[in-house]
């Protein structure tokens, strides 16, 4: 694990890039404003955390580190190990971790559930939509206080890489820690999700919507070797990919309101609305 500071003091901000060593977005977005050497009004920290699973080009080593925490100081496997030490690296820090997927070309953002965090600094993120994650956050950092994850573009690509370091410069404006002004405040539509859809065995899997595009009840919504799949009821999805996973194609979600600059109490009943 890398950790490097920018700014005087004791951080309160960090910024998480290589939880996965097959993910170089969010390395390459540090190293690029770690060069930059921006004057920080906040001091802030910045970590590549499996830099073993980076040299491999692997996800993880042993298991994966964003389903291992918190972990343990003897744990058996080298990624809850890490677990371990990435949580103290992080104690009393707002986080903003980076990742990539292999089902959404454009960046959007994941919590646990719609927090302060969340609410103050995505309407100020070049993000398509945020994810609450809740049921199914065990194990990964986002079930935290305090942390917003981005999937910053598709896996390996050049502009994935671009939108990370976009992004990390607009979350710490959004934060207080990059002067000058915010960028542009964005309504952000947020779905919760809602259930795996599981993935049948076959040769050959297609998706056959777009993310964060509501699917209607008995519309067919991916294949597995030409036979569809229908949807039993509407839904909107969510990391649908027809490979980024063995054994489920993604998660049904369903819209639960939307977020922007407005007061906290306005934009925490929007999130209170379903659809």
């Amino acid at each position: 694990m890398r950790v490097e500071q920018l700014g005087d003091g004791e951080p309160e901000i960090a910024v998480v890039g290589g939880i996965h060593g097959d993910e170089p977005c969010g390395p390459r977005a540090i190293d690029a404003v770690l060069q930059d050497d921006p004057d920080l009004a906040r001091p802030v920290k910045f970590i590549v955390a499996n830099e073993e699973a980076m040299a491999r080009n692997l996800r993880y080593v042993e298991e994966d580190l964003n389903r291992a925490f918190p972990g343990a100081p003897d744990a058996d496997t080298h990624e809850a190990r890490l677990a371990h030490e990435l949580l103290a690296e992080l104690r009393d820090c707002v986080v903003f971790s980076m990742h990539s997927t292999q089902s959404y070309a454009q960046p959007f953002a994941l919590c646990d559930t719609v927090d302060a965090l969340a609410r103050s600094a995505c309407p100020y993120l070049s993000v398509d939509a945020l994810v609450e994650t809740s049921q199914f956050s065990e194990g990964r950092l986002i079930e935290r206080d305090e942390v917003l994850e981005v999937e910053c573009g598709l896996q390996g690509s050049d502009q994935a890489a671009e939108n990370a370091e976009r992004l990390v410069r607009e979350f710490l404006a959004a934060v207080g820690a990059l002067p000058g002004e915010p960028h542009e405040n964005r309504e952000v539509p947020v779905f919760r999700m809602h259930r795996r859809i599981p993935k049948q065995r076959g040769d050959r899997y297609e998706v056959l919507v777009e993310n964060f595009q509501r699917v209607d009840a008995d519309a067919p919504f991916a294949a597995v070797d030409g036979d569809q799949l229908v949807a039993d009821e509407p839904f909107y999805p969510i990391l649908m990919s027809a490979y980024g996973y063995e054994d489920v194609f993604g998660y049904t979600g369903e819209l639960v309101g939307k977020l922007d600059a407005e007061p906290e109490a306005e934009a925490e009943a929007d999130t209170e609305t379903t659809a």
